[in-house]
């Protein structure tokens, strides 16, 4: 399929047109959406998002988007979360109280814990990614495949993704004398603490191997 069709969900928060306009260099076929059908049809979804993690998932199920989320996971379809939209994937989240996530991959989001005196928080700014895993080739079989080791990338958060099992981990990201998970994956599921959409060629990068991906399963 040459140019797959992408639906971003519009759950109330995110930079969803800047995105959009983005992930449009690659395909045409991007549409932002909060209707339930055109999530289900389209060859792979986006979840951005800015904001606290309880707000998200009541934008999600007043809008009755959680179903169609979780189906189009359970059959495979290509998903990839940003930022707060990357924590929802997550089974809760513990930002001003505990509220169940989507539990697409197991594990919990919590407060990005810093060890230097004087670390500011939130995180903002640009920083780099390491590969987790111990396979060499995790990152090339990955939407990082295209990524150098002195690559960096676009940071605005206060809260951090710890998925239960190690292997979910597909970067870390040192801060403030701390290393956090950056970006997760299961399957065809991705989610980058990061902007993309803010990051320059490399984020560019990251989204058009993205959608490569989703060019090859659809």
């Amino acid at each position: 399929m040459k140019n797959p069709t992408i639906a971003i969900v519009d759950y109330g928060v995110g930079n969803l047109y800047n995105l959009q306009r983005a992930l449009r260099v690659f395909t045409p076929n991007v549409v932002v959406t909060e209707e339930a059908d055109v999530i289900a049809a389209a060859d792979a979804i986006v979840l951005p998002g800015v904001g606290a993690f309880a707000s998200g998932m009541r934008g999600l199920e007043l809008r009755g988007l959680l179903p169609v989320i979780k189906e189009a996971a359970a059959k495979g379809t290509p998903m990839l979360g940003i930022c707060l939209g990357a924590q929802l994937f997550l089974s809760e989240g513990q930002e001003f109280g505990v509220h169940q996530g989507l539990g697409l991959i197991p594990g919990t989001v919590v407060p990005l814990a810093v060890q230097n005196p004087g670390t500011k928080i939130p995180h903002i700014g640009w920083n780099g990614l390491v590969a987790s895993g111990k396979s060499p080739d995790a990152l090339q079989n990955s939407i990082l495949h295209s990524m150098k080791p002195q690559d960096q990338v676009y940071f605005v958060h206060s809260f951090v993704m710890e998925p239960r099992d190690a292997a979910h981990c597909l970067t870390n990201t040192e801060y403030g004398g701390t290393s956090f998970c950056s970006v997760i994956r299961s399957g065809n599921i991705y989610g980058c603490q990061f902007h993309p959409e803010k990051s320059g060629a490399v984020g560019l990068g990251i989204l058009g191997n993205f959608v490569e991906i989703v060019a090859e399963s659809a």
